[in-house]
Order: C-alpha cells, then structure tokens, then sequence
C-alpha cells in the first residue's frame, strides 16, 4: 500500500477503523497522546492503550506492546519517538495491524517504507485527531 496522502483515501480509512491501538498512551490528560485518544473515544472508535507502564487508560484495558492485544486492529496511532517506529512497524504487521498512522514528530522514512511494502496503509506526519476533524467532523 502506498503512504495515505489525500484526503479520500484518509476519510476513507477513518471511516471503515472501528479499533486503534494508541501506542504511547499517557494517562495525563494534558499530554496529546491522551487528548487525542479521548477525542477519538468521544467519536466511537474502541481505543487500545499500548503502555506497559500503565494498567488501564481512559477506562480501557492497556497493553504492554501490540502483540499482547490478541487481535487485529484497524490503526496503530503512534505516539513513540522516531526511533521506536521500526519495532513498532514490525508489532504492527506481526500483530495484523491494517495500517499505521506516525503522528507529528514521529516519522521515521525507513519504517513508513516497511509499512507500506507490508502491505499497511501508512500516514505520516498528521495528527489523526486533526484529520478526522477536518474531513468527517
């Protein structure tokens, strides 16, 4: 799948995901990982906490990695340093993953590349947040 850059093919992913898994998940409420978690949250999505520093986030379940999930999710929303997106590509496609989406500050060009020729549909440096204000709010 090639790297998500209109805005028909961005709609079109939010509105078929039903899950995303927000790696990076803060139980803050000021930190952005976890405003945005909870927007999406207010908009139907089932978000999955992946943090393995935390038991529970925004009233769900989290999980220490992508693996430990134990199903597919529809998006990996990823809040990790750019040097974390490798292994955070590979938990992704391991764990069936159908796309990821590497917000703001999190691009990593070799993992989005990865991603893509795994077969992921990959977005790359937009906040989903944003995106799903601006095309389905």
């Amino acid at each position: 799948m090639p790297i998500i850059e209109n805005d028909a093919d961005l709609a079109s992913l939010l509105r078929s995901a039903r899950t995303i898994a927000v790696v990076g998940l803060s139980d803050k409420a000021v930190r952005d990982s976890h405003r945005v978690a909870r927007y999406l949250q207010q908009q139907g999505y089932t978000i999955i906490p992946v943090n393995p520093a935390l038991s529970t986030v925004l009233g769900e379940r989290s999980y220490p990695d992508l693996l430990s999930i134990g199903f597919p999710v529809d998006i990996v929303n990823v809040f990790r340093r750019p040097e974390f997106m490798p292994g955070v590509v590979e938990d992704a496609t391991r764990a069936g993953a159908r796309a990821v989406w590497m917000q703001f500050d999190t691009v990593h060009p070799a993992a989005a590349g990865t991603a893509s020729r795994a077969g992921l549909d990959v977005v790359v440096d937009r906040c989903i947040m944003v995106e799903h204000r601006r095309l389905l709010a």
